[in-house]
């Protein structure tokens, strides 16, 4: 939305009384405006204006006699048209060069989601970047039961994954043995892509019942390769529990946790942030994703050697110092983007 939507004296009241809440949280009335806002307007013609906002969905009076607070909207306003953003100190900037300058990719990705949660006391996620498409190194099926066999992977980079698959009719040991010694001795080097791409090709040639297990063993891989991958690390949960807009609503805050457990929705939103230029902020409900109104994410994209390979980001309240947080997340993601890229 321009800010044209509202002139120069609701614009100026309109970030007053943002600024204001975010600061102590108590809905903002026309007295603290009038001395707070710089402008020289009666009480009278501060309720006007302050009325056709709320008219216009910026702001929202929670209680009859009491001040206003802002809305998404008013938020959103106030973030794309009249936030100031502080830059961060030299020497914090320093501070944060210093806590990112491990050779260890993994070691720098868990210190930045840590500096993000520590630095905004909200919660810090960074995406990892996808890994690079992974090779088998060999397979082995064990049987357990007539019809249920023991799946073993094994990776080129030593990671073993187990998966159980349950099958339509029972294999022998010696048929199991057959089916591994035929993948292994064809496919020993190549990527999951790779095999699924020739794999279908000569299953057509293969008895019926060899072509059932192959292309059981070969989703179970997929399956088991995809969920081997912690794609999303998170610090400082916690922190949302001592948010007092947060921690009154227990079922919403209990739904929020369940984002973070189940971590898909998170992973959503990191994608869509990291096609994104600079840093990017969902306010309350625009997400579609968050289950809170209450709640923003603040996103910037990562890279390494000039291409973007992750997003990391601030999960808080609507009410946060948005013009601190925004620089702490930029900046972040720029440090991180160059520690990755020296190693």
């Amino acid at each position: 939305m321009s800010n044209m939507s509202i002139d120069k004296r609701a614009q100026i009241l309109l970030k007053t009384l943002v600024e204001h809440y975010i600061s102590d949280g108590q809905p903002v009335g026309s007295r603290t405006l009038s001395k707070c806002s710089g402008l020289d307007l009666s009480p009278a013609s501060i309720r006007n204006v302050m009325s056709d906002l709320e008219e216009m969905g910026f702001i929202v009076s929670p209680h009859t006699s009491a001040g206003r607070i802002p809305t998404p909207r008013g938020y959103r306003m106030f973030v794309d048209t009249l936030l100031t953003v502080q830059p961060l100190q030299q020497q914090e900037i320093h501070q944060l060069e210093h806590t990112l300058s491990s050779p260890d990719p993994q070691e720098l990705i868990a210190s930045a989601a840590g500096m993000l949660s520590s630095l905004t006391q909200f919660a810090g996620l960074v995406m990892i970047p996808k890994r690079k498409r992974v090779a088998f190194r060999q397979l082995e099926f064990l049987p357990l039961s007539e019809k249920r066999i023991l799946l073993i992977i094994v990776t080129t980079d030593g990671n073993v994954q187990n998966r159980i698959i349950v099958t339509d009719k029972a294999h022998s040991p010696s048929e199991l043995t057959q089916a591994a010694n035929y993948f292994n001795r064809h496919y020993a080097g190549s990527t999951l892509e790779d095999v699924r791409k020739h794999l279908h090709e000569e299953l057509k040639q293969m008895q019926t019942d060899m072509t059932r297990l192959m292309t059981a063993a070969l989703e179970a891989s997929g399956k088991a390769l995809a969920e081997d991958q912690d794609n999303v690390v998170i610090s400082g949960e916690r922190n949302l529990l001592q948010v007092e807009d947060l921690s009154t609503n227990v079922t919403s805050l209990r739904k929020l946790f369940e984002v973070f457990e189940r971590r898909t929705t998170l992973l959503q939103l990191l994608d869509t942030s990291q096609r994104a230029q600079g840093v990017n902020i969902f306010i309350g409900g625009e997400s579609g994703h968050l289950p809170l109104d209450e709640c923003s994410l603040v996103t910037a994209p990562y890279e390494v050697h000039g291409q973007v390979v992750g997003t990391l980001g601030v999960i808080g309240p609507t009410r946060m110092a948005y013009e601190r947080v925004i620089p702490i997340v930029d900046i972040t993601a720029k440090l991180l983007s160059n520690a990755l890229s020296i190693g």
